[in-house]
Parts: structure tokens; C-alpha cells; sequence
């Protein structure tokens, strides 16, 4: 058995007008409309539902209990419509926000907070992983929305640019090449050793990009390292240089100062960050 809201609807208008006719007048119908679609839903379950015997419209038993639940299924349904306006007009809800490892470690944190101090009623939870997972997560609908570097090359995904970041080249402080009077040139790098991101970051595809721009792509050494901090931990270390996002060696560079930024010209060219 389906029951048919609509008719329920105009049901529970003729119990509370105790009437044909005021029902109709209050929905835009006609009574004969009014009477049928009561009719059917009768037929529907099976039982009578109003007593059409006195001068008022009054229901049975039976439509007592009916009114009685109609009236709380109705309530539901406009609590329903007011939390869904809730959420899309951002006064409840949680969201689920990626962010590239990056990313999501030096800048989303910030960008969150603003976020949170605009709409404090939004519970916020945050996924960080490389570019390649958090897009697979994205289009599996495992989170709503993500800032990443560059942006996710799938078509189904809206991206829309909203910043621009560059690549710098660190090294230990006081590493040999620190004290160079001017820019470095490419060539000047080839004893060293570059700590690569891992491979499905996009900051390790924009490594490759910026060695096959310097010419030394195939002459420099390598080694592969997982994440922006285990990366600056080693570089720190004395292990390698790197290249890493400004934004990832602020800290390390003004406050601690455990790290130094190496001019190199030219320099990297600006990479998107993406929402």
C-alpha cells in the first residue's frame, strides 16, 4: 500500500475545516476535487475516514489516528525543508575539506579559521593527502571540497584557481652555495643532492618541471622523500636540497632560521593553488 501525501495533505485540511468546501476554498480546489481525492484515499486504505453525515465534516476513529500522524509527518517535512535551508545557507552542518599534503598543512589551517569565524555553526573536518588522493577522494564524493596545488586534472571537478605560489630551492644553514653574492645559476647545482617529493604530489611533478627547466634534470642526484616536513627535516639535516613551497619554509627560514633560500635564476615559474 503507497500513501499518497498529496491526498493526505487535502485530507487533514478537510479535518481541521471540518468541510468540503472551507478545504477547497483554503487549497485553490474545487469540492467536488477535494471530496474525490478523500475518496480515494479511503479506497487506498481501505477504511472510511470522515463522517459526511452531520452538517460538519467530522472523521471517524480511524481518521482520527490518520490526522493525528499526517500532522506529524507534515511537521517533519518542514523541519526537513528548514535544515536543508540551514545548511545551504550555511548556518548548520558539517563539511569534509581536502587539502594537497602541502597545502593542506601550510595553508588550509588559516584559510579554515577565517571560514570559521564567518560561519560558526559549521563543523569542519579536514583530509590531507598528495594531489592524486585527495582528488580520488573528491570524486568519489568522500569529501565536498579540497584546496590543492595546481589543479585535479579530472572533468567532472569544477576548479577554480585562487592564488599563485612559487617554488623555492632550500638548503641547511649555512650550506657552501648560501654565502654566493647574487642569484645561482643552474649549472652551479649539479654536485647536489635534490630531495624529491613522492610521486602522485603535484609538487613532485613541478620538481621535474622546474629541473628540466634549469637543464639538469638527467646530471643532478636524487632521492624520493614522502611529505613537506620529512623533506625539510632532511634538508635540514644536511641530507639535500629542495625544492618546496614558500609557504612550507616561513618558519624554517625567518623564525628558526634552520633553513636558507638559495636564488636561483631563473626562477620557478608560479603555480596555481586551486579550489
Amino acid at each position: 500500500m503507497e500513501l499518497n501525501l498529496h491526498r493526505l495533505w487535502i485530507f487533514l485540511k478537510v479535518v481541521e475545516y471540518q468541510g468540503f468546501s472551507a478545504a477547497a476554498h483554503e487549497l485553490y480546489m474545487s469540492q467536488p476535487s477535494v471530496s474525490n481525492q478523500v475518496r480515494r484515499l479511503e479506497q487506498s486504505l481501505k477504511v472510511t475516514l470522515v463522517d459526511r453525515s452531520g452538517a460538519r465534516v467530522r472523521p471517524t476513529a480511524e481518521g482520527e489516528v490518520l490526522a493525528a500522524y499526517a500532522k506529524r509527518v507534515f511537521l517533519l517535512a518542514d523541519e526537513a525543508v528548514a535544515a536543508v535551508q540551514q545548511v545551504s545557507s550555511l548556518e548548520h552542518g558539517r563539511l569534509l575539506v581536502g587539502g594537497s599534503t602541502t597545502v593542506g598543512t601550510y595553508l588550509l589551517p588559516a584559510l579554515l579559521a577565517r571560514f570559521r569565524e564567518l560561519y560558526p555553526g559549521v563543523e569542519c573536518d579536514v583530509f590531507v593527502g598528495n594531489n592524486r588522493a585527495v582528488a580520488e577522494r573528491l570524486l568519489a564524493g568522500d569529501i565536498g571540497i579540497a584546496v590543492v596545488a595546481g589543479g585535479p586534472a579530472a572533468t567532472q571537478l569544477l576548479v577554480e584557481p585562487v592564488l599563485r605560489e612559487r617554488l623555492v630551492l632550500v638548503a641547511r644553514a649555512g650550506h657552501p652555495l648560501a654565502g654566493h653574492a647574487g642569484p645561482l645559476r643552474p649549472h652551479q647545482l649539479a654536485a647536489e643532492r635534490f630531495l624529491m617529493r613522492e610521486p602522485g604530489s603535484h609538487t613532485r611533478t613541478e620538481q621535474e618541471h622546474v629541473l628540466d627547466e634549469w637543464g639538469i634534470a638527467q646530471s643532478v642526484s636524487r632521492s624520493d622523500v614522502w611529505g613537506p616536513e620529512a623533506v625539510k627535516q632532511c634538508v635540514a639535516a644536511g641530507l639535500g636540497v629542495a625544492l618546496i613551497s614558500e609557504h612550507a619554509v616561513v618558519d624554517d627560514v625567518e623564525r628558526s632560521a634552520a633553513l636558507t633560500v638559495l636564488p636561483v635564476r631563473p626562477e620557478p615559474r608560479p603555480r596555481p593553488v586551486s579550489l
